[in-house]
């Protein structure tokens, strides 16, 4: 009969360092030693076993700057990423009319043919969709530089993104 079992802990935590890509082996080592000296169930007081058996899973976890890595992925893979979708969506059509939108169209031209000409010279083959692929992929990457910048957020004190009030810094 297995148990359902939360989320696992964050390893940093359980061992009491912060979670940073430069953490080396000594400090990891260095929280392990510190957390199982206070809970070791060899401890006259008995320790803390459950709290032990975690230290040792987040050491484990930690112990090499490959487990480090892999640890700092997942805490940043658990965080929501902020939402853009609908908001970027609506403001794509100012981008296009303010940026270099001739120089887009061409961009676009230029991926439409490219990918034609990929598909149609390897026709019925499992490569075409990923030479189609291939050139999205492309004019998504590419086409960011025809656009123009997003809008800068305005700042809390309500002078505009650089903190100066008025339309313009003034070198006097």
């Amino acid at each position: 009969m297995s148990r359902a079992r939360g989320p696992a802990p964050d390893p940093f935590a359980v061992l009491g360092v912060e979670p940073r890509a430069g953490l080396t082996d000594q400090e990891v080592h260095a929280a392990w030693r510190r957390v199982a000296s206070a809970t070791h169930p060899d401890r006259a007081d008995g320790g803390d076993p459950p709290r032990f058996a975690e230290a040792a899973a987040a050491y484990t976890v930690l112990r090499t700057r490959f487990g480090r890595g892999e640890a700092l992925a997942d805490l940043r893979a658990a965080r929501p990423a902020p939402r853009r979708g609908a908001r970027a969506a609506a403001r794509l059509p100012a981008r296009i009319r303010r940026g270099r939108s001739a120089r887009l169209a061409l961009r676009i031209l230029a991926a439409l043919a490219v990918g034609a000409a990929a598909v149609a010279a390897a026709g019925p083959h499992p490569a075409a969709p990923a030479l189609a692929t291939g050139v999205a992929t492309w004019l998504a990457l590419t086409a960011r530089r025809d656009l123009a910048p997003p809008p800068e957020p305005a700042s809390q004190d309500g002078q505009g993104p650089t903190g100066l009030s008025g339309s313009r810094a003034r070198d006097d």
